[in-house]
């Protein structure tokens, strides 16, 4: 098919450039190359684009300068969001961007992690000090145990060894209230044997006081003064005993009958006493106590007065 061409003579051009209004000269079209995609990534990329897949739309494709320059600009953007430069433009201040969050997670989890490793190292301590107060209790209360057990081991020795009687006198007389009876006046002295075993302790004693009974009637008290009894040691105890007109209301009808004749008298008597022993171990708070309740029988006769009475040898007392 032959083809008409008509060349245009330069008064045509001159005129329809004079009426046509002045336009703007036209900007040179420049071409990217990409460097992420090569020539024949791009050609396949148009070419696998086409709706027919004919050469006419790859080649209509490849060539057209605007769609190109799009393209390599859209790489250009995503290859510098992948491989941000050092220097300046977008990718140095999303580099700086990410640095500076990573600063401020870091500083955030520091500040936990020390906050944590504080309360978890406030947490120990307590726990440790617990532990320590609840295993010394423990063990402080186990010893003590140990040492108040053991302390009743060493419980103190005590003998009556004699009692000795230097006057027994009954005499009529009155009482506080005006009323006549027989008065009783008597003294004597007991003799104790007390000793100390333990090792590792001493001892403070106090007693009850010293009475003498017949049957309910007391005749005669006398009082121990208190003293300190150190480790394995021993002493020789001297209580008085005495009765300072005591009336009878004829509660001794023995005495009747001895007045006249004072060697034929025999009465018999209850020496009655509690020895108390208290032991203070680690200051005071381990405090052993030993109590001994004594009981003695005792026959007073008239013959044996002035003259001691060996309470030993004849078993006369009871040690509770």
């Amino acid at each position: 098919m032959g083809v008409a061409m008509h060349v245009k003579s330069d008064s045509e051009v001159t005129s329809i450039d004079a009426s046509s209004p002045p336009r703007s000269p036209r900007r040179p079209l420049y071409f990217v190359q990409s460097p992420s995609h090569s020539q024949q990534d791009l050609e396949k990329m148009s070419y696998g684009s086409s709706p027919f897949g004919s050469p006419t739309h790859h080649f209509h494709y490849h060539c057209s300068p605007i769609h190109h320059s799009r393209e390599s600009s859209t790489s250009r953007f995503s290859a510098s969001l992948k491989y941000p430069r050092h220097s300046g433009g977008l990718g140095g201040g999303w580099r700086r961007m990410q640095r500076k969050y990573n600063e401020v997670d870091e500083e955030e989890d520091d500040g936990e992690g020390e906050g944590e490793d504080e309360r978890d190292d406030g947490g120990q301590v307590k726990f440790y000090v617990i532990c320590f107060l609840f295993s010394f209790v423990v063990l402080f209360t186990i010893f003590s145990l140990i040492l108040w057990a053991s302390s009743l081991a060493y419980e103190p020795r005590i003998i009556v060894k004699s009692i000795f009687f230097e006057n027994f006198n009954v005499q009529a007389g009155m009482d506080a209230t005006g009323v006549p009876t027989d008065m009783l006046t008597l003294n004597s002295t007991v003799r104790i044997y007390y000793r100390n075993p333990a090792t590792f302790f001493g001892v403070h004693v106090t007693s009850t006081p010293l009475e003498l009974h017949y049957f309910d009637l007391k005749v005669a008290s006398g009082h121990i003064k208190k003293f300190y009894q150190s480790r394995k040691s021993e002493r020789k105890v001297i209580a008085v005993i005495q009765g300072h007109q005591v009336p009878l209301y004829g509660g001794i009808p023995v005495l009747s009958s001895a007045k006249g004749n004072i060697e034929s008298l025999s009465v018999p008597l209850n020496l009655t006493f509690i020895m108390r022993s208290r032991a203070y171990i680690l200051g005071r708070l381990v405090k052993p106590k030993f109590y001994r309740n004594i009981l003695c029988q005792v026959t007073l006769r008239g013959s044996h007065l002035r003259k001691p009475l060996n309470l030993t040898k004849s078993n006369s007392c009871i040690y509770r």
